[in-house]
């Protein structure tokens, strides 16, 4: 029986950082990465096929490496996958359990050396279970406020409960009218009614047709 095939991931941002046997050479040197998990493959007796790598942040939408290695098995090139840590290889819970379930329909499995989980084994698959439900209930959280929000912003507007858009100018019109026609400024008027200049003029040309103190010059 031919050895099982192991394709590793490495994730580093920078090299800059690295210091040997500090926590930050695990992620900022691939190498220092890399060796534990040459190690934990050489113990079980297989074979690595290939290490894929990104030097790139864990929030960069596209990784050549990750995708390569998504490529490779669909293609059915390794029968395993192996990285140092889960934040290494996804960015998220929901691209992991995504990953995972890929992983898992192609027949491969998954092995995070930090976190000890090993898809192949029964404690493995329990734990993916948990990922997985935590993922599906994060997303029904997500929804659930959503869909609450978009109904109250129907219902009110806002979260607030103030109407969307900027709140109408109440002023008495005939008021306005009135000092118009006694010949004070826009501005003036605006100021005694407590409105801007803008609304003030609006409303008097709105019924220049049927007032006439409206035609009033300033």
């Amino acid at each position: 029986m031919s050895p099982l095939r192991y394709a590793l991931y490495v994730r580093v941002s920078t090299l800059n950082k690295a210091r040997t046997g500090d926590k930050t050479a695990f992620d900022q040197n691939p190498d220092v990465q890399e060796k534990p998990l040459r190690d934990l493959v050489a113990q079980r007796g297989g074979e690595v096929y290939k290490v894929y790598g990104d030097r790139l942040s864990g929030a960069a939408e596209h990784r050549p490496g990750l995708k390569a290695l998504m490529a490779d098995a669909k293609r059915g090139l390794f029968d395993v996958v192996v990285v140092w840590r889960f934040d290494r290889f996804a960015r998220s819970v929901k691209q992991l359990v995504l990953a995972l379930e890929e992983f898992r329909i192609l027949r491969i499995e998954f092995i995070s050396h930090q976190e000890a989980l090993d898809t192949s084994t029964p404690l493995g698959k329990a734990m993916f279970t948990v990922i997985a439900a935590m993922a599906e209930l994060e997303r029904g959280v997500i929804r659930e406020r959503v869909i609450a929000g978009l109904q109250h912003a129907q219902s009110f507007g806002t979260r607030s409960g103030r109407s969307i858009g900027r709140p109408k100018a109440v002023f008495r019109r005939d008021e306005a009218l009135a000092l118009r026609a006694k010949g004070f400024s826009w501005g003036r008027i605006a100021q005694m009614l407590g409105t801007s200049s803008a609304s003030v003029r609006r409303a008097c040309h709105r019924s220049a047709m049927t007032v006439e103190p409206c035609q009033n010059p300033s």
